[in-house]
């Protein structure tokens, strides 16, 4: 199985924690030169110096905020104008939780801009790079609520079904030029982000933190939560040359807590 990275150049984004560092360290691995993204320039540099230490390679980042889609536009522009792109990683935090009912319009307008329009300025400027190079792998981290709602996370349902759409929407597009696009779906994973959800929740139920996260496992068949890294080897994996006729389809990476098909 090829599995190699090798004068591969990827953009990963949201890498200084969680999935997305899991990621840039597990496509580093493989032999890729990967460039961070992220806004806080302070841990994309430890996290690049972290990857440029482990096989002795050299990795690049970029700081960039989401909430500013015209200044990401223009430094991914820039990056692109002297380095092809092999991989794009898109990934970003969640909006916050809470019943649907309750969320203000502006945070559906916020997410959106942040998931699907940053999303796609990125694959717009990255495209032509991966088609010249007749090689691209677009994979977005999106969530299982994709298939199945996640109680609480109602404006986060709802822009990660857009984002699924417009991925395969993509796929059909893209797939003539040897580029692929999928969607890696995380189940419950041991990140900040899940943390915070679960006392959140532990709180509003008036329960013990301890309370709360048994109710979660008690819906996942394998019995525990999942690991960045378990995500992050889904991802490489689709990245490679090895994952070149997977194209267009969601994986959930759940322990099988996803209900549907």
């Amino acid at each position: 199985m090829n599995l190699d990275l090798k004068n591969k150049n990827a953009i990963v984004c949201g890498s200084t924690q969680g999935i997305g560092k899991a990621i840039a360290v597990e496509l580093a691995l493989l032999g890729a030169t990967v460039t961070l993204v992220a806004r806080d320039e302070s841990k994309l540099k430890n996290v690049s110096a972290a990857l440029d230490s482990s096989k002795g390679q050299k990795h690049n980042f970029i700081v960039a905020d989401f909430t500013k889609p015209e200044e990401l536009k223009k430094k991914i522009e820039e990056y692109t104008s002297k380095n092809s792109v092999h991989i794009l990683i898109n990934n970003t935090g969640g909006p916050a939780g809470g019943p649907i009912t309750e969320a203000k319009t502006e945070e559906f307008t916020q997410a959106f801009s942040n998931h699907l329009i940053c999303n796609h300025i990125l694959v717009q400027t990255v495209v032509s790079g991966m088609k010249k190079e007749k090689y691209g792998r677009i994979i977005n981290i999106i969530s299982t609520s994709v298939k199945q709602p996640i109680k609480g996370l109602g404006v986060s349902n709802t822009i990660r079904a857009a984002v699924a759409n417009w991925s395969k929407t993509l796929a059909g597009e893209l797939g003539q030029f040897g580029i692929t696009v999928n969607n890696i779906l995380p189940g419950a994973t041991n990140t900040e982000r899940l943390n915070s959800l679960q006392e959140i929740r532990a709180k509003k139920a008036g329960i013990s933190l301890t309370e709360e996260k048994q109710d979660w496992l008690k819906e996942i068949p394998l019995g525990r939560f999942a690991e960045a890294s378990e995500i992050a080897a889904a991802a490489a994996f689709l990245a490679s040359p090895a994952a070149s006729y997977i194209n267009g389809i969601n994986i959930p990476v759940d322990g099988g807590r996803t209900g549907s098909l």
